[in-house]
């Protein structure tokens, strides 16, 4: 909870921090490359994920493993606070202390609830559910108390709460770790072979202190103004690697995997929904930038005497999500039960074409603003309006993607399909960060071609995944039977 407060509390205000002028506390970058900041930063809090899971494996174990990332997490935010008084260099240092303690965190931590009920069933079940009830939990107070301080107080008393969380997180699992858990989570994977142990721990020893010798340097590099990192070339470039390390190793696996017929129909299978998995989510996690920046500038934010924050629009998708996840449970139940038990490739495109309908709602509200020259500012209702459908989108698509990776992925696979799907959310955030940007009171015409494109390519994605439902459904029959 503490760590979803962490990082959901900071992220409303990024980017209105960082495009915020210098007379107002802020750091005064374009949008263009604010927006691509942010994207890096989430897309890099799940890509750690990858290395954090394998760290925790091989030479911590999982429970040294999200007490390490917990702190590495607090450090980041006493970090941005003091950048308040240091400098605008400790505030990036501070986004790459998260992205570090994240990837340590949290593919460990779900790990470890998992491993609490190893008779798996009911008890598993129910034990998730409360850890999800934790997540969404965080979620919204994060993005409901952080905006509020960051506008009464100051932008790094908004900054300094969503620490002030994952400190007293730091502290109940600190102290309560021994007694709940008692082993758990210290092992770490162990080869038969004592010698070939040493030396895997020796090369991951001189794996880990080269990567983080390397992001030390350019930190220091950066910060000292020796060389100039352009956030929207990095975020370019950083998308063609994605890209590219997903086909590669899509390709492996086909190519090298030891697949039968019927792995490789699954696989296949996967790779469809990580492509519409990554279009989905390269525009929902808009959410961030240009929706934030359209609450910012052209919503009407008077409730009263009161003006609303900006950065407080973003809980309202965590609280649809804590009041309509039950409720899409019992929908996908109830029609399996009568008979109509709905394939995840249906799922896929009835979550594309809601999420379609949300950029068309901020469509019509953008052309609003463009046909009165920025004269009118609209009701704070479009934005509702928008989150709720993308909130519909969304539980149509992440949990039935997680449930769909662990049904399909071959046995040996398992472990690696849930790090390759978590690839498809961090290529869309990225993609997310380097077109957010274009919401901007100077150029109006931006924002409805920007949220056009956004729907025309949902709509798309989601008319042709349609298209593709009975050869997928055919390809995961024999899998369906075997279940």
């Amino acid at each position: 909870m503490w760590e979803r407060f962490s990082y959901y509390g900071i992220r409303p205000l990024l980017i209105l921090f960082m495009t915020a002028a210098l007379a107002d506390g802020g750091f005064g970058f374009e949008r263009l490359q604010a927006s691509a900041i942010v994207g890096i930063y989430a897309s890099s809090v799940y890509l750690a994920s990858l290395p954090g899971g394998w760290i925790a494996d091989r030479l911590l174990g999982l429970r040294r493993a999200i007490f390490l990332g917990a702190v590495l997490i607090c450090c980041g935010h006493l970090a941005i606070g003091l950048s308040g008084f240091v400098g605008r260099p400790m505030f990036f240092v501070g986004l790459v202390l998260i992205v570090l303690g994240t990837g340590l965190l949290k593919p460990n931590i779900s790990a470890i609830v998992g491993d609490l009920y190893p008779e798996g069933g009911a008890r598993r079940d129910a034990g998730f559910s409360i850890f999800y009830m934790g997540i969404n939990t965080g979620s919204f107070l994060g993005q409901l108390v952080t905006p509020l301080l960051a506008a009464w107080v100051g932008w790094h008393w908004g900054f300094g709460a969503a620490g002030v969380g994952m400190l007293l997180g730091l502290i109940v699992f600190g102290t309560y770790a021994k007694k709940t858990l008692g082993t758990l989570g210290l092992e770490t994977a162990k080869h038969a072979d004592p010698t070939v142990q040493a030396r895997q721990i020796t090369r991951a020893k001189m794996g880990i202190a080269a990567g983080l010798g390397l992001l030390t340097l350019i930190v220091i590099l950066a910060a000292s103004g020796v060389i100039t990192l352009d956030p929207q070339q990095i975020g370019r470039s950083m998308t063609f690697v994605l890209v590219g390390l997903s086909v590669a190793y899509f390709g492996y696996i086909f190519l090298a995997g030891g697949l039968t017929a019927d792995e490789r129909k699954r696989m296949v299978v996967i790779l469809v929904l990580f492509v519409f998995s990554a279009i989905f989510w390269s525009a929902f996690e808009q959410a961030p930038t240009s929706l934030n920046l359209f609450a910012r500038d052209f919503t009407d934010r008077q409730l009263g005497g009161w003006t609303i924050p900006p950065g407080l629009f973003q809980s309202i998708n965590a609280l649809f999500i804590i009041i309509f996840a039950p409720v899409f449970a019992w929908i996908w139940s109830s029609l399996a039960k009568g008979g109509l038990d709905l394939s995840s490739p249906t799922k896929f495109a009835i979550g594309l074409l809601v999420t379609a309908l949300a950029f068309l709602l901020m469509l019509v509200a953008a052309n609003i603003i463009v046909a009165s020259n920025g004269t009118v500012k609209v009701s704070p209702w479009w934005l509702v309006g928008s989150y709720l459908l993308q909130t519909a989108g969304e539980l149509s698509i992440s949990p039935v993607g997680l449930s769909s990776m662990t049904k399909l992925s071959p046995r040996r696979y398992v472990g690696q399909m849930m790090g390759v799907w978590f690839l498809a959310t961090s290529l869309g955030n990225l993609i997310a960060g380097l077109v957010g940007g274009n919401v901007n009171p100077e150029n109006l015409p931006e924002t409805p071609k920007l949220f056009a494109m956004t729907a025309g390519s949902l709509i798309v994605a989601g008319v042709v995944l349609a298209i593709l439902i009975v050869p997928i459904r055919t390809m995961m029959a024999k899998q369906t039977a075997a279940a």
